[in-house]
C-alpha cells in the first residue's frame, strides 16, 4: 500500500514536471511565433507573396524563409529579394536568441538601422545590402561571431564605425561599398581578417594610400577599392594575393607603375585599373593567362602591347583607350574566345587591324580611332552580324571597304573619317536597317551614292564630305525621315538639288557646298521648320532665292558663289547674313549695301508676281469662305471657331457626362480662350451647373484648306488617314483611368474638327509654379507630393494598361495641378495626335522637348518606356533645384542633367548643396534623397534606369513624413506628429566612344 502510494506520488510529480516542461517549450515557441507575426505586421504593406505561409496554424518553423534548429528555435531568416517594404524592427529580430543568419538584402526597406542590432550576438551572416536605409550604422563590436557582412548599397551614411570591426576576427566576406559615407583613411582594421576572401569597399569615400599589408589577406579572391580617393602607387603587397580572380581599383588617383611581381596573380579573370594616372609598360601583365576582362583605359601607360595578349584564350573585353601605347596590336587578339569589344582609341598604335576579333561571332564594338593603323579593314568583318559600332577614324587606313560591311544588320555607327579609303559605297547599305550615323569624311571614296541608301531608314547623320563622290544626289534621300544632318561638302555631285529633301522633316543641317550642283534651289527647303544650318555655296545654282526661305530660323546661311539672280528676301537681308550672298552678280536688295537696289523691271516683275500671288490667295480664301458659308459654319463673331449644325457632330463618351455637345459648342467663344497651340485652341467652358471643363479644339481639313489650296481629292485622302490615326489615339486616351492622369470625358468630332473635352484643372501647370512668381509658395512637402503623384501616373501608363503607353513628352508644363495641388499628367500621346492631324508624317517625328529628351531618343531607335523615366528625372531635378531644364548659368550647350553631373563629379559638391535655396534647411536632406532618385532616372544607359514602378517605390521610401515618424495631413500638406493621431491608427562601362 505504501509502495503504491509512493508510486502514485512519483508518477504525479513526473506528470507535473513533464507538463511544466511542455508548457515552457510551448511558451518559448509561442514567443518566437509572436515575434515573427509582429515582424510580418511591420512589413504588411509589402507587395510580397512570401508571407502567404506566415500563419499561426502553420507554426514558425514552416514559414517560408525561416529555418529552425532541432530545438525548434529560429536560426535563419532568409527574406532577400522578396519585394519587402517598410522599416525593420531590429529589437524584435534580435530577440530571437538562436538567430545565426539574417538575410534581408535587395528589398525596399528603409529607416535607421538601430542599436538593437548589437543584441544579435549569435549572428554569423548579416545581409542588409541593396536597400534604402538611412543614417549612420551602429557599432558592430558585439557581433564577434560574424562571418559575412554585406551592407553594399544599403543607404547608410555618415561616419562608419570602422573601429568596431576589430572584434570580427571570423569575418570572411565584407562588402560596405556604394554608400555615401564620410571620408576616412583606409580602414586598417580589415587587415587582421586573415579569413577574408571577399573585400568590397568601392565608392565609400576611402582616402590615402592602399597599405602594403593588404598582402597579408592571402585568401582574398575579390578585392574592389574603386571610385574612392586613393593616392600613391599600387603596393607590392598586392602581388602576394595569388588567389585573386577580380581586382578593381578604377577611378582613383593612383600613380606609378604596375608593381614588379604582378604576374604572380595568375588566377586573375577581371582586372580594372582604369581612370588613374598609372604609367610604365604592361610587361608585368604577360603571365595573366586567365584574363577575360582587361580595363586599362585613361592612364599614362606606354610601350608596346605584349604579344602574349594575342594568346589570351578567355579574353572578351579589352579597353586601353587614352594612353600612350605604341607598336601594333597582337594579330591573334580576340580570336580564341567569344570576344565582345575592343577599344584601343587615342594611342599611337600602328600596323594592321587584327583580322579575327569576330571569329566567334560576338564582337559588338571595334573602336581603334585616333591611332596610326595602316592597311585595310579585313574582309572577315563583313561576316560579323553582331557588330554595333565600327570606329576607325583618324588613322592611315586605305583600300576599299568590304562590301558586306555596309549592310551589317546591327551596325549603328560607321565612322571611317580621316583615312585614305577609296572605292564606292556598296548598294548593300540598304540592308543596314539599324544604321544611325554614316561618317566617311576626308577619304578618297568615289562613284555615285547608291539609291538604296534610303532603305537605311534609321539614319540620323550622313557626313561624306571631302571625298570624290559624283553623279546626282539621290532623290530617294527624301525618305529618310529621321535624318537630321546631311553633309556632302567638297565632292563632285552634279545636277539639281532634289526637291524631295524637303520631305526630310527632321533635318536641321544641310551642307552641299563646293560641288557642281546646278538648277534652282528647291522652295521645299524653306518648309523645313527644324533647319538652322544651310550651306549651298560654291556651286552653279541659278534662279531666285525662294521666298519660302523667309520663314526659316537659321543660325547659318551661305549661298555665296553661285549664279543666283533677283531679289534677296527682306527677311534674309540682315547683318547676321552678311557675306551669305557674295559672288552672285545677279542679286539685288533694297536693304543690303553690298548689292545694288533692284531695278524697276525687277520691281515690276515682283509686283506682277505679288499680284498673281494675291489673286491666288484671294481665290483660295473665297473658296474657303464659300464652302463654309454653304455649310452654315460662320458665326457673327469672326473670332469664334466655326461651328456646324449640332446634328453634324458625333459625340463619344468615355465617362458619364451631364452635358450635351450643344452646350460645349456654344461655349467655344473667343472670350473663353485660355491657350493656343499649333494644332488649335484650348477653351475653358463653364456649364450651367458650375462644372468647369477644358476643351481642346484640333483642326482637320479646314485648317489645311486655309493654309494652302489643295485638290479636293488630296484633302479627302488626308482626312481618311487622319481619321484613322485620330480614332486610334482617342481609343488609347479613353482607356486611361487613373487619379494622376487628366480625365478625358468625351470626344466631339465632325469631318472638319475634333474636340477633346477634359476635366479643368484650376492651378495650371507645375512649370508655372516652379518658374514664375508663384515659386515661393511651393514648400518641399507639396513638391514631394507632386513628384510622387506624377510618378504614379506614369507608372500606370507604363504598367497598368493593356499595353504600355509612352507619353514621349513628360515635362513640368505637362503636369497640371488641381484645386488641391494634386498632379495630373496631361497631353500624353498629344504629340502623336498633333502630327497625325498635321501635314507631316508622325511615324518619323521625334516628339519631345529639348532638355527633357533622353539622349538615345535623338537617334530614335530602340525607344521604350525608359525615355519617359529620363524625362521624369529631369522634372524631379526641377522640383529639387528650382531650376529650369536649361539655364544660362549652366554654360553653353549644357542642360540641367549635365550641370548636376558636373557639379557632383567635382566631389566638392554634394546633393544637398544643389537643393533649391527656398526649401527650408530642415527639409533639404529629404530633397537631396529625391535628387539621388532623379540622377538614377537620368543615367545615360537606358537599361540602367529604373522602371517607373521602381521609381514610385523609391519615392515612397523617401517620404519625408515616413522617414521622420510622422504622417501627412492631406489638407494642409504638412506633417503631423503621430502622438496627435488616434490610437486606432496602424503603427504598422567601359567604352568612351
Amino acid at each position: 500500500m505504501l509502495a503504491e502510494s509512493a508510486f502514485r506520488w512519483w508518477f504525479s510529480l513526473k506528470l507535473i514536471f513533464l507538463t511544466f516542461s511542455l508548457f515552457l517549450i510551448w511558451e518559448c515557441k509561442g514567443d518566437e511565433l509572436q515575434t515573427l507575426m509582429q515582424l510580418k505586421s511591420n512589413l504588411q504593406r509589402s507587395n510580397s507573396v512570401v508571407f502567404d505561409t506566415w500563419k499561426l496554424e502553420n507554426g514558425a518553423c514552416n514559414f517560408t524563409g525561416i529555418v529552425c534548429n532541432s530545438n525548434h528555435k529560429v536560426t535563419e531568416i532568409n527574406l532577400s529579394q522578396q519585394n519587402l517594404s517598410g522599416p525593420v524592427a531590429f529589437d524584435l529580430i534580435c530577440s530571437l536568441e538562436s538567430l545565426e543568419k539574417l538575410s534581408l538584402g535587395s528589398n525596399f526597406l528603409y529607416g535607421r538601422i538601430s542599436d538593437h542590432l548589437s543584441n544579435c550576438t549569435s549572428l554569423k551572416y548579416l545581409d542588409l545590402g541593396s536597400n534604402y536605409f538611412s543614417g549612420t550604422f551602429p557599432s558592430l563590436s558585439a557581433l564577434s561571431r560574424l562571418e559575412l557582412l554585406n551592407l553594399n548599397k544599403s543607404g547608410v551614411s555618415g561616419s562608419f564605425p570602422w573601429k568596431s570591426l576589430e572584434n570580427l576576427t571570423s569575418l570572411s566576406f565584407l562588402s560596405l561599398g556604394d554608400n555615401p559615407l564620410d571620408r576616412s583613411p583606409f580602414p586598417l582594421e580589415v587587415l587582421q581578417f586573415d579569413k577574408l576572401y571577399w573585400l568590397y569597399l568601392t565608392n565609400c569615400s576611402i582616402e590615402g594610400q592602399i597599405p602594403v599589408d593588404i598582402g597579408n589577406l592571402t585568401l582574398l579572391e575579390n578585392l574592389e577599392l574603386s571610385d574612392n580617393y586613393l593616392v600613391g602607387s599600387i603596393p607590392n603587397g598586392i602581388t602576394k594575393l595569388t588567389k585573386l580572380t577580380q581586382l578593381e581599383l578604377y577611378n582613383n588617383r593612383l600613380t606609378g607603375k604596375i608593381p614588379v611581381g604582378f604576374g604572380n596573380l595568375t588566377s586573375l579573370v577581371n582586372l580594372d585599373v582604369s581612370t588613374n594616372n598609372l604609367e610604365g609598360d604592361l610587361s608585368e601583365l604577360r603571365p595573366l593567362k586567365q584574363l577575360a576582362s582587361l580595363q586599362l583605359f585613361e592612364n599614362q601607360f606606354s610601350g608596346e602591347i605584349p604579344p602574349e595578349f594575342g594568346d589570351l584564350e578567355f579574353l572578351q573585353e579589352f579597353s586601353v583607350y587614352t594612353n600612350k601605347l605604341t607598336g601594333s596590336l597582337p594579330q591573334k587578339i580576340g580570336s580564341w574566345s567569344e570576344f565582345i569589344f575592343i577599344d584601343a582609341s587615342e594611342n599611337f598604335l600602328s600596323g594592321p587591324i587584327p583580322p579575327d576579333m569576330c571569329k566567334q561571332g560576338q564582337l559588338s564594338d571595334l573602336l581603334i580611332l585616333q591611332n596610326k593603323f595602316t592597311g585595310g579593314i579585313p574582309a572577315t568583318y563583313a561576316n560579323c552580324p553582331s557588330l554595333n559600332r565600327l570606329r576607325v577614324n583618324n588613322n592611315s587606313l586605305s583600300g576599299e571597304v568590304p562590301a558586306g560591311i555596309w549592310g551589317l544588320p546591327n551596325l549603328i555607327f560607321i565612322d571611317l573619317r580621316l583615312n585614305q579609303f577609296e572605292g564606292k559605297v556598296a548598294s548593300t547599305i540598304g540592308e543596314a536597317r539599324s544604321l544611325a550615323q554614316l561618317l566617311l569624311a576626308n577619304n578618297l571614296f568615289s562613284g555615285e551614292l547608291p539609291e538604296r541608301i534610303s532603305e537605311a531608314t534609321s539614319l540620323v547623320k550622313i557626313d561624306i564630305s571631302s571625298n570624290k563622290f559624283s553623279g546626282k544626289i539621290p532623290k530617294t534621300l527624301g525618305r529618310l525621315k529621321k535624318l537630321s544632318s546631311l553633309d556632302l561638302e567638297f565632292n563632285l555631285f552634279s545636277g539639281d538639288i532634289p526637291d524631295s529633301l524637303g520631305s526630310c522633316i527632321s533635318l536641321d543641317e544641310i551642307n552641299l557646298a563646293a560641288n557642281n550642283l546646278s538648277g534652282k534651289i528647291p522652295a521645299s527647303l524653306g518648309t523645313l521648320q527644324s533647319l538652322n544650318f544651310l550651306n549651298l555655296s560654291n556651286n552653279e545654282l541659278s534662279g531666285e532665292i525662294p521666298e519660302s526661305f523667309s520663314s526659316l530660323r537659321l543660325n547659318l546661311l551661305d549661298l555665296s558663289n553661285n549664279r543666283l539672280v533677283g531679289h534677296i528676301p527682306d527677311a534674309l537681308s540682315i547683318d547676321a547674313f552678311n557675306g551669305s550672298f557674295t559672288g552672285n552678280q545677279g542679286l539685288c536688295s533694297q536693304r543690303t549695301r553690298s548689292f545694288g537696289p533692284c531695278s524697276s523691271v525687277t520691281g515690276k516683275s515682283r509686283e506682277i508676281k505679288t499680284l498673281i500671288s494675291c489673286l491666288i490667295a484671294g481665290a483660295c480664301f473665297l473658296v474657303v469662305v464659300l464652302t463654309c458659308c454653304l455649310r452654315g459654319k460662320f458665326r457673327q463673331n469672326d473670332q469664334d471657331i466655326p461651328i456646324k449644325k449640332v446634328e453634324s457632330w458625333n459625340m463619344k463618351q468615355f465617362h458619364v457626362v451631364s452635358f450635351s455637345e450643344d452646350q460645349i459648342l456654344k461655349a467655344l467663344k473667343h472670350e473663353n480662350l485660355i491657350g493656343k497651340g499649333g494644332s488649335g485652341n484650348v477653351y475653358k467652358v463653364t456649364l450651367d451647373n458650375g462644372q468647369k471643363l477644358a476643351v481642346k479644339h484640333i483642326w482637320n481639313s479646314d485648317s489645311a484648306l486655309r493654309k494652302s489650296c489643295q485638290s479636293s481629292s488630296a484633302i479627302l485622302a488626308k482626312d481618311k488617314v487622319r481619321s484613322k490615326e485620330y480614332d486610334a489615339e482617342v481609343s488609347t486616351l479613353s482607356s486611361v483611368r487613373h487619379v494622376n492622369v487628366v480625365k478625358l470625358y468625351c470626344s466631339i468630332t465632325s469631318e472638319d474638327s475634333n474636340l477633346l473635352v477634359y476635366e479643368y484643372l484650376p492651378n495650371g501647370s507645375l512649370w508655372d509654379w516652379l518658374h514664375t512668381c508663384q515659386k515661393n509658395k511651393m514648400d518641399w512637402m507639396i513638391r514631394y507630393e507632386v513628384a510622387l503623384g506624377a510618378a504614379r501616373g506614369l507608372e500606370y501608363l507604363h504598367h497598368g494598361c493593356d499595353r504600355p503607353i509612352l507619353h514621349r513628352d513628360v515635362k513640368s508644363s505637362n503636369i497640371l495641378l488641381d484645386a488641391n495641388m494634386k498632379p495630373k499628367i496631361a497631353d500624353f500621346g498629344l504629340a502623336k495626335i498633333l502630327l497625325a492631324n498635321g501635314a507631316r508624317e508622325s511615324t518619323y517625328i521625334i516628339a519631345g522637348t529639348p532638355g527633357y529628351m533622353a539622349p538615345e531618343y535623338a537617334y530614335a531607335y530602340k525607344v521604350n518606356e525608359k525615355i519617359d523615366v529620363y524625362s521624369f528625372g529631369v522634372v524631379l531635378m526641377e522640383l529639387v533645384t528650382g531650376k529650369r531644364p536649361a539655364e544660362q548659368e549652366f554654360g553653353e550647350s549644357m542642360d540641367i542633367v549635365q550641370w548636376i553631373y558636373s557639379r557632383l563629379g567635382g566631389r566638392e559638391c554634394k546633393e544637398i548643396d544643389l537643393v533649391d535655396s527656398r526649401i527650408p534647411e530642415a527639409a533639404k536632406e529629404d530633397a537631396a534623397k529625391a535628387l539621388r532618385i532623379a540622377i538614377h532616372c537620368t543615367t545615360r544607359v537606358p537599361a540602367l534606369r529604373p522602371s517607373m514602378k521602381m521609381v514610385v517605390q523609391m519615392l515612397e521610401k523617401a517620404d519625408p513624413c515616413k522617414l521622420s515618424g510622422i504622417v501627412v495631413n492631406t489638407e494642409s500638406k504638412n506633417c503631423k506628429n503621430k502622438e496627435f493621431i488616434s490610437s486606432s491608427s496602424s503603427s504598422n562601362n567601359s567604352s568612351l566612344y
